[in-house]
């Protein structure tokens, strides 16, 4: 019997000392999110190439020179 006692007064000292301490969540540092806040402009990138071609247009239009109907008089 003092056999079976020791043994179970070791067992109880052993699982008293695992237990020591309780959980523990562990810790997880979160970084924080950096957003850029740039003030939004007027001038809209996307407007840029429509416009040059609309002025490319405009400028071949008033570049048109009819040079066959000016000068001649046909009406002789």
């Amino acid at each position: 019997m003092t056999k079976f006692a020791t043994f179970a007064l070791a067992v109880g000292l052993s699982a008293s000392t695992a237990m020591a301490g309780g959980y523990v969540a562990p810790v997880v540092d979160v970084e924080p999110v950096v957003v850029d806040t740039q003030p939004a402009g007027t001038f809209n990138a996307g407007l840029v190439v429509p416009a040059l071609l609309l002025l490319g247009v405009i400028a071949a239009v008033a570049s048109d020179d009819d040079d066959e109907d000016e000068g001649t008089d046909e009406t002789d």
